[in-house]
């Protein structure tokens, strides 16, 4: 979802950074996102799903300027894309949650249409990322909730 890719160049707001030296294409990041997890900080308790696990803050944190958060427990790499589903519906539980990804497969959907608990799903282009129009989405969808439905002192984790 913050990482560009399947386009030939750095669209204009990101710059390319050399995250894995063994990867022939580099990670392609936006700082304006950093801003944009703040803001959504400040009424959702965040976690990273992504295969690069707890390493997502400590290569991401200093491009962004993120404090850390909470990282969801995936299978072990390479893992098919439908192996996130089991892993985030094992870490948010009964809790309200927003999942944001860029990969939405119908197992993903199927999950998030079963939930008793209030979800939202919102789906990034992997070639355009994150943008503003989804973090306001989210900001709308946590006024609707009501104040407190997505952060509390518990591990409540809304957005993923």
């Amino acid at each position: 979802m913050l990482n560009v890719y399947g386009i030939d160049t750095c669209p204009p707001g990101y710059a390319e950074y050399i995250i894995f030296p063994d990867d022939a294409e580099p990670a392609r990041l936006a700082v304006m996102h950093g801003q944009w997890l703040r803001e959504l900080g400040g009424k959702f308790e965040l976690a990273w799903a992504s295969g690069w696990g707890f390493q997502a803050h400590r290569y991401l944190r200093p491009i962004l300027d993120l404090d850390e958060f909470a990282f969801v427990p995936m299978p072990a790499i390479p893992f098919l894309p439908r192996d996130k589903v089991p892993a985030i519906a094992a870490y948010v539980g009964d809790r309200p949650a927003a999942w944001i990804d860029d990969v939405v497969l119908p197992e993903a959907i199927e999950w998030a249409e079963s939930r008793t608990a209030p979800t939202l799903f919102v789906r990034t282009d992997p070639a355009v990322g994150l943008e503003r129009s989804h973090v306001d989405q989210l900001l709308d969808w946590a006024r609707q909730l009501g104040a407190g439905s997505c952060r509390s002192r518990q591990r409540s984790p809304c957005t993923s």
